[in-house]
């Protein structure tokens, strides 16, 4: 089912891209209504706008219809499998630990000095 709407949707898709390259932007009426050429035109000297934009809004529609439909699938088919099948277990409570239990502590003294600073640093000849 996934793979039929993928495909209109693509198809759906390029039939719009298709229809708005056919369309004419709204400077190229200027010339028709002084009547350049619009007699031989395919629409006749209305244009053909308002039906190329009405089939390009079904279009769009459709196209809508189609992604929200992909949406709603993959939605319930991410939901019912997870990513590798592995079951998921429950949230385990963690509790403190007992106030009076022995925790190791580190030693604070410091390490004896054995020497003067000056026997570690290398001569100069």
């Amino acid at each position: 089912m996934e793979q039929i709407i993928l495909g209109a949707h693509l198809l759906v898709a390029l039939a719009i891209i298709g229809l708005i390259l056919l369309q004419q932007g709204k400077g190229a009426e200027m010339g028709a209504s002084f009547g350049a050429g619009g007699s031989q035109t395919l629409f006749g000297s209305g244009g053909g706008g308002s039906v190329l934009t009405k089939v390009t809004a079904c279009l769009v529609a459709l196209f809508f219809a189609t992604s929200f439909g992909l949406a709603v699938l993959i939605n319930q088919k991410s939901a019912l499998v997870d990513d590798l099948d592995l079951a998921i277990p429950a949230a385990v409570e963690v509790k403190p630990a007992a106030v009076d239990a022995e925790l190791p502590v580190l030693d604070t003294a410091s390490p004896a000095v054995t020497g003067s600073k000056g026997d570690d640093l290398p001569s100069l000849d």
